[in-house]
C-alpha cells in the first residue's frame, strides 16, 4: 500500500503533535479530529509557498509479521520528511517510550528522514485474540499534513500435529492410477506439503507421471513397478515440520497366459492315443503377488493314428491244366490283407509257372485237347451253379427262421403295441435274444392286419407308411409262451435291476448293473439321469455303472474372469468303461442361452484332476466322443467316455443373464416372539432347490411363497432385499438398515449354491398370528421380484404342494426295456426303415425335422447309425412321461413320402 498525502495540520495541532509523551499523542489526535470538517478545504487551499512534495513519503512499510512461539517481532517504518513518526495499533496510539527513533538526513534531496521502530509482543496480540485481528500503522506528520502507511497484521504462528486426512496402503494393478490423498493440519500460516518416496524427494519436475493436486494429493497416472515404494505426507510451515503415517503402495502383475504350443504328436503310432499342448504363465509373470493365471496349462485331446497294414498274400491258386508248352501255372493275390495306411507290399512271384511233365511231355491231337478242355469249363459251371443253389436255400432257411420268431409285424401300425413272439425253433435257440411285454396274454387294438394268403412274397401297407389308417374291425392278438431257456436268459439279464446303495451320499448318488440291453439312472428330484443305450456296452460284458451329484463346497472347479458355474457337477462311472455308442447324461441349467452374450463350454475333469474344456457349445466339435443339445431348462451331454462333468459359461456383455429361484422359508412353529424369513438365493435348477428342501425340513421349515425366477445380468451390480408395508401395530422389523445386498461375485460365481438372506420380525404381541408384508428382491439396475406375503404363521400351509416329495416313482436303475419308452422291436424296425437314404428324402433327416431336431444334423451324420441317436435323444428328453403318440405321428408322417418304405414280409405276417 502506498503512501497516502494527508491536509496540512494547524499549528496547533503540529504543536501539540510535537509534545512528548502520549499526552501530546492524545492532544493530536484530538485536534485533528476537530479540524476533521475543514479537512478539503485545507488540502485544497494549502499554505502559501508549501509544495505537495513536502508531505511524508514512507521509504518502509511495516509488513506483516508471525509470532513464532514467545519470540516478540519488530515493525519498522520509514519515511521523509517527517518530523514526527508513531505507530497506531488497533486504533490505539503506541506509548512514545516503546518507539525506537532514527533521524538522518537524505543525500540526495538533502529532507530529513525518520525511522521508528517497535515490538509486538504475543501477550499483546493474545489480549485481542478472537475478537479482531491484530494491525498497526504507521502515522507520518511533516509540516504540509499527514501520511499513513498500509496496515500489518501480526499473528500466532502455529501447526497442529494431526492430519486431517493421512494417505492409505493399496495395492494396485500394473498401469492402474493411483491418488494418495492428503489434507495437512490446521496452521498458521497454512502449510506447505511436500511427498517423500522411501524417504526421498518427490519432484513432479522431473517425473511426468506424477504431479500434485491443489488439495497435496498425489496423483500417479500410471501405476508402474518402480513405483511400489513408502510414501509419506510432510506438512511445515515457519513454527513445525509433520510428517503423516508412510503409505505402503504395492503395484502387482497379475500373470498372463504364454500362446499355446503346437499340438505334439499322438501318443501312439497305432490306435487311439493323446495328444497335448501346454502353455506357460509368463506373459506376463505373476509380480508382488499378483493373481496366477487361471485355467489350465496343459491341454490333451484324444487323437486317432491309422494302423499301417502290411499286405499278405492269398494262397495259391490251383494248377492250370498242363499246357501245349507241356507247363501250367498259379497264381496269388496280395489281398488278404491289401497293403493300406502306408503298409508293405508284399514280398515274392504273384505267378507261379512250372513243367507238368517232367521235362518229358507228349503233345496230344488238337481235337482231343479242345473237347478236355469243354469238358472241364462244363464241370467247373456246373459246380458254381451247384455252389450259388446251395447259398441261396440256406439264406432262404436263415430269413425264414428269423421271420418265424415274429409273429406279427402289423403291430407297427397300432401305435408301438407291444409285440408277441412265437417259440423259436428247435434247431436255432439262440434266436431269442429279447423278452417282449408278457404282462397280458391278450391285447386288443384297432387297426389293419396282413392276411395270410398265397401271393407276392412281398406285400405293402396300406398307404405305405408306418402307422397306417386304422380300419373299423378290432382284432386281438394272442400271445404263446417263449421257449424256457430264452425265458431265464431274458428275466436274468432284464429283470434285475441289481442295485446296490452305496455308504454315503444315498441321496444324490444311483448305482446298478448293466449288459448290452442298456438302462437308465435316475437320481431323484435333481433332473440328473444318465441313458445307457441298447448295445452301448458290447455283448457278453456287464458293466457297474454309478452316477453321482457331487456338493460344490466339495469339488474345487476353478472359474476365470468372468466365467461362472451354470449347471450341477456331475460323475459317471467308472471312467474306464468301453462305450460303442454315446451315452447320454441328462442334467438341468440356469442361463438364459444366447449365442450373442455367451460362450458355453462343456468341462471334464482329467484323471489328473485338473478340469479341460472338451466341447464349446454352437462352434465345431474338436472331437467326436462329446457333443450337447441344450434346451431352455436342461442340456443333453452325449458321451463316450464317462467321467465328471460340468458346464460352465461366460459372459460376453452385460447383456447376459443367469435365472436365479427366489425361495421364502418361515419356522412352521413359532413358540416365542421372534420370527424369521429367509430368503433364498437359488441357481435355477432342480438339485439346489432339493438340497434346500431338505435342508429346511432339518430346521422345521416351510414354504411361505409361490417360487419366483430371477434373471441376473453380469453387470457387477449387487442383490438387494428388503421388507415392506408391515403393519407396525403388529410387527416390527429388527432390521437396522433399509435393505440387505448380497455381492455380486457371490451370486456369479456359482459357487455358493445356498445364499440367503434373513429378515428377523417381532411380534408385539404373543397372540399376533397373521402376517402381512411385501418382500422386494431385486439386482441394482437390473430385474426385481416382488413377494406378497399374507398368511397365518400357526395354521397356514397352503404352498405345501410346492414342496418336492422324497422320493420320485420308480427305481433309480432301470435295466432293459423296462427303461425304453420305445419297443426294441419296433425300435429296431424305425432304424432299419429310416437309415438308408430315402427316395424322397424320406428317411432320418426328415424324423429329425418332424422332431424339432434338424439343428443337430451334423452330428446325427457322424455316427453309424443316425436314427439310433434321434431315438436315444428322444428317449432322454420324454422318459418316463413323454408321449409315443406324438412320435409315432411323426414316423408316420415320414412313412408317407415313401410307400415303399415300410413293406412287410409274409412272414412278417
Amino acid at each position: 500500500m502506498g503512501a497516502r498525502p494527508r491536509r496540512r495540520r494547524a499549528p496547533a495541532a503540529a504543536a501539540a503533535a510535537a509534545a512528548p509523551g502520549p499526552l501530546g499523542a492524545l492532544l493530536a489526535a484530538a485536534l485533528l479530529a476537530a479540524a476533521g470538517a475543514q479537512q478539503s478545504a485545507t488540502v485544497a487551499n494549502p499554505v502559501s509557498g508549501a509544495s505537495p512534495d513536502l508531505l511524508p513519503h514512507f521509504q518502509l512499510e511495516p509488513e506483516d509479521v508471525y509470532i513464532v512461539k514467545n519470540k516478540a517481532v519488530s515493525l519498522a517504518c520509514r519515511a521523509t520528511p517527517a518530523t514526527q513518526i508513531y505507530f497506531k495499533c488497533n486504533g490505539e496510539w503506541v506509548h512514545q517510550g516503546d518507539h525506537i527513533t532514527q533521524h538522518s538526513t537524505d543525500r540526495g534531496t538533502g529532507l530529513p528522514v525518520m525511522e521508528v521502530r517497535i515490538e509486538v509482543t504475543r501477550q499483546q496480540v493474545e489480549k485481542i485474540f478472537g475478537l479482531e485481528e491484530y494491525w498497526c500503522q504507521c502515522v507520518a506528520w511533516s509540516s504540509s499534513g499527514t501520511t499513513k502507511s498500509q496496515k500489518a497484521f501480526v499473528r500466532i504462528a502455529y501447526l497442529r500435529k494431526n492430519f486431517e486426512q493421512e494417505p492409505t496402503a493399496r495395492e494396485v494393478s500394473i498401469e492402474q492410477g493411483i491418488v494418495l490423498p492428503c489434507r495437512p493440519p490446521e496452521g498458521i500460516p497454512p502449510a506447505e506439503v511436500e511427498w517423500l518416496r522411501n524417504e526421498e524427494l518427490v519432484d513432479p519436475a522431473l517425473d511426468a507421471n506424477v504431479y500434485v493436486t491443489p488439495e497435496h494429493s498425489l496423483v500417479l497416472r500410471q501405476a508402474r513397478l518402480a513405483d511400489t515404494a513408502n510414501y509419506t505426507c510432510v506438512a511445515k510451515n515457519i513454527v513445525a515440520r509433520r510428517r503423516s503415517a508412510s503409505a505402503a503402495i504395492t503395484v502387482y502383475v497379475n500373470g498372463g497366459w504364454s500362446t499355446w504350443t503346437q499340438w505334439s504328436g499322438c501318443s501312439t503310432s497305432c490306435g487311439r492315443g493323446w495328444q497335448k499342448r501346454s502353455r506357460t504363465c509368463t506373459n506376463p509373470t505373476p509380480l508382488n503377488g499378483g493373481a496366477f493365471c487361471e485355467g489350465q496349462n496343459v491341454q490333451k485331446t484324444a487323437c486317432t493314428t491309422l494302423c499301417p497294414v502290411d499286405g499278405a498274400w492269398s494262397e495259391w491258386s490251383k494248377w492250370s491244366v498242363c499246357g501245349a508248352e507241356c507247363t501250367h501255372w498259379r497264381s496269388r493275390e496280395c489281398s488278404e490283407p491289401a497293403p493300406r495306411n502306408g503298409g508293405r507290399d508284399c514280398h515274392g512271384p504273384e505267378l507261379d509257372t512250372r513243367n507238368c511233365t517232367s521235362e518229358l511231355c507228349s503233345h496230344a491231337a488238337p481235337g482231343a485237347e479242345d473237347v478236355a478242355l469243354y469238358v472241364g469249363l462244363v464241370a467247373v459251371a456246373v459246380c458254381l451253379v451247384l455252389l450259388l443253389l446251395v447259398g441261396v436255400l440256406v439264406y432262404c432257411r436263415k430269413k425264414g427262421g428269423l421271420d418265424a420268431d415274429v409273429a406279427d409285424s402289423s403291430i407297427l401300425t397300432a401305435g408301438f403295441q407291444p409285440v408277441s413272439i412265437k417259440p423259436s425253433k428247435a434247431d436255432n435257440p439262440s434266436l431269442l435274444t429279447i423278452q417282449p411285454d408278457l404282462g397280458t396274454a391278450t391285447m386288443t387294438y384297432q387297426g389293419s392286419l396282413c392276411p395270410r394268403q398265397d401271393g407276392p412274397a412281398k406285400l405293402q401297407l396300406p398307404n405305405g407308411h408306418l402307422l397306417s389308417p386304422l380300419g373299423a374291425g378290432r382284432h386281438t392278438l394272442h400271445h404263446s409262451s417263449p421257449a424256457a431257456e430264452g425265458a431265464d436268459f431274458v428275466a436274468r439279464l432284464s429283470t434285475q435291476s441289481y442295485f446296490r446303495s452305496l455308504p454315503r451320499g444315498t441321496t444324490n448318488m444311483a448305482y446298478g448293473t448293466f449288459n448290452f440291453l442298456g438302462g437308465r439312472l435316475m437320481i431323484p428330484n435333481t433332473g440328473i439321469s444318465l441313458l445307457i443305450p441298447p448295445d452301448a456296452i458290447p455283448r457278453g460284458k456287464i458293466y457297474e455303472i454309478y452316477l453321482t451329484l457331487h456338493k460344490q463346497e466339495e469339488v474345487r472347479l476353478p472359474l476365470a474372469g468372468c466365467q461362472t458355474l451354470l449347471s450341477p457337477i456331475v460323475s459317471c462311472g467308472p471312467p474306464g468303461v468301453l462305450l460303442t455308442r454315446p451315452a447320454i447324461l441328462t442334467m438341468g441349467h440356469c442361463v438364459e442361452a444366447s449365442t450373442e452374450n455367451w460362450s458355453i463350454r462343456l468341462k471334464k475333469q482329467s484323471c489328473e484332476g485338473t478340469w479341460e474344456d472338451v466341447l464349446q457349445l454352437g462352434a465345431e466339435p474338436c472331437t467326436e466322443l462329446y457333443y450337447c443339445q441344450l434346451e431352455a431348462q436342461a442340456c443333453y451331454i452325449f458321451t463316450e467316455q464317462l467321467g465328471r462333468f460340468a458346464l460352465v459359461g461366460e459372459s460376453l456383455s452385460m447383456a447376459a443373464s443367469k435365472r436365479l429361484k427366489l425361495v421364502l422359508f418361515a419356522p412352521a412353529a413359532c413358540p416365542s416372539l421372534e420370527y424369521n424369513i429367509r430368503v433364498y438365493c437359488l441357481s435355477d435348477t432342480q438339485d439346489v432347490l432339493k438340497e434346500v428342501i431338505q435342508l429346511e425340513k432339518q430346521l422345521g421349515g416351510q414354504l411361505i411363497g409361490a417360487p419366483r425366477v430371477l434373471h441376473f445380468k453380469d453387470s457387477y451390480h449387487n442383490l438387494r432385499l428388503s421388507i415392506h408395508d408391515m403393519p407396525s401395530s403388529l410387527w416390527k422389523s429388527k432390521l437396522l438398515a433399509s435393505y440387505q445386498e448380497i455381492p455380486f461375485y457371490h451370486i456369479w460365481s456359482g459357487l455358493q449354491p445356498f445364499l440367503h438372506c434373513t429378515f428377523t420380525l417381532e411380534r408385539l404381541s404373543p397372540s399376533t398370528c397373521e402376517l402381512a408384508c411385501k418382500i422386494w428382491v431385486w439386482q441394482v439396475e437390473g430385474d426385481g421380484q416382488s413377494f406378497t406375503v399374507n398368511f397365518n404363521i400357526a395354521k397356514d400351509t397352503r404352498f405345501s404342494d410346492w414342496l418336492v416329495p422324497d422320493s420320485e416313482v420308480g427305481a433309480p436303475a432301470l435295466v432293459g426295456p423296462s427303461a425304453f419308452k420305445i419297443p426294441f422291436l419296433i425300435r429296431q424296425k424305425i432304424i432299419s426303415s429310416l437309415d438308408p437314404p430315402g427316395t424322397r428324402g424320406a428317411d432320418w433327416r426328415t424324423l429329425a425335422q418332424k422332431l424339432n431336431l434338424d439343428s443337430h444334423l451334423s452330428f446325427f451324420a457322424s455316427k453309424p447309425s443316425p436314427t439310433t441317436m434321434i431315438l436315444n435323444l428322444w428317449e432322454a428328453r420324454h422318459f418316463p412321461n413323454g408321449n409315443l403318440s406324438q412320435l409315432a405321428a411323426a414316423v408316420a408322417e415320414v412313412g408317407k413320402q415313401d410307400g415303399a418304405l415300410f413293406a412287410v414280409s409274409e412272414a412278417e405276417c
